[in-house]
């Protein structure tokens, strides 16, 4: 009988087996990788300026692996990534501080949910409940301390670490330039523009200085070539040419 780390009935798959979803969560990920006070660290190697949608896409790929994988393969997938990091760590001769992984843990299930509201329907509290309970087991298995014991808890520490771990620094200003530079002029103004409708207050009075949200009617255009399977194109139209296979390998939904 096959074991997944994660059932195949759970709404962490339905949310996370649309590619475009995933899209709306590299998204939101993009703005509080950049606003987040831990950010050096992911400079110290230089993989984030050098490649930052790559770095990004890894990040929202370990979490579909760990999602659709078995369990073991999956616990394995967790432990690489703990091992990863402690390799940075050792080269730096410090440590990660385990807010910073709370913080990317956090964004995960956040925008896990905030996403698949956007683009499909309201979750039930037992759902969201379900998406954090899987996100914790990820922080159980990386063995970080001061993981929150339930959804509620969650809630609470996630908007305490929105008000005290986000900064805007010269990272940040660094780090949109090379989204810029590697998305392109249009692209870039679109991420923008979901990431204002996507992320929280916190984050957009630090980050976006557009307030308009003209995306709100395309987004409802595309939610309508979603139900007829015609969107496929303008997602491709959207997407850098090096990353609509990469986006494509993420989408587990048919």
């Amino acid at each position: 009988m096959e074991d997944y780390f994660v059932r195949k009935d759970s709404i962490v798959r339905t949310i996370w087996g649309k590619a475009d979803t995933v899209l709306f969560i590299f998204a939101g990920a993009a703005a509080e990788f950049a606003l987040n006070k831990a950010v050096d660290w992911l400079y110290f190697t230089g993989k984030l300026p050098e490649d930052p949608l790559g770095r990004l896409f890894s990040t929202v790929a370990y979490a579909s692996r760990i999602i659709f994988s078995e369990t073991d393969p999956a616990l394995k997938a967790i432990d690489q990534i703990t091992g990863i990091h402690k390799g940075v760590e050792n080269k730096r001769g410090a440590q990660i501080p385990d807010w910073a992984y709370l913080d990317v843990l956090f964004l995960l299930i956040d925008y896990s949910i905030r996403s698949f509201e956007l683009l499909e329907r309201r979750l039930t509290e037992v759902e969201k409940e379900e998406v954090f309970n899987v996100f914790n087991r990820v922080g159980s298995r990386m063995h970080l301390t001061g993981l929150p014991q339930n959804y509620m808890q969650y809630c609470t520490m996630r908007q305490d670490y929105l008000r005290k771990n986000l900064i805007n620094s010269e990272f940040t200003t660094d780090l949109y330039k090379q989204y810029k530079t590697h998305l392109g002029a249009l692209r870039y103004v679109i991420l923008k523009q979901v990431q204002l409708i996507l992320v929280p207050a916190e984050v957009k009075e630090k980050l976006l200085s557009q307030k308009i949200a003209w995306i709100k009617p395309l987004l409802l255009s595309y939610k309508l070539l979603r139900i007829v399977k015609l969107e496929g194109g303008l997602k491709n139209a959207l997407l850098p040419p090096a990353y609509r296979e990469r986006v494509q390998g993420l989408n587990y939904a048919n």
